[in-house]
């Protein structure tokens, strides 16, 4: 239970950081794209989370199909911040 009141509190400072990057006219499109993909994550993995335990009786971890689907999201936004940033140095350059 600690550990999900931890998680619930992350996302403030997040939200916060979002924020501000957003706000930023020099925050990469594509990468603020992905920011804002890790949301997407948290998102899908929160039901799929309760998913796992309420059908399988265990963590997300130990189902792979809905741990990999979840986990799919994170690297698609991994992806789009390190293309945002790769294009915008490739730019100034």
């Amino acid at each position: 239970m600690l550990t999900n009141t931890f998680f619930a509190l992350s996302l403030l400072p997040y939200l916060g950081f979002l924020y501000f990057m957003t706000r930023n006219p020099n925050t990469p499109r594509l990468a603020l794209m992905g920011f804002y993909g890790t949301l997407v994550f948290v998102a899908i993995t929160i039901p799929a989370g309760l998913y796992a335990q309420s059908v399988y009786g265990t963590t997300l971890a130990n189902v792979d199909g809905l741990h990999g689907g979840a986990e799919f999201f994170l690297t698609l936004a991994n992806i789009l911040i390190a293309l945002g940033f790769r294009r915008a140095l490739k730019e100034s350059s």
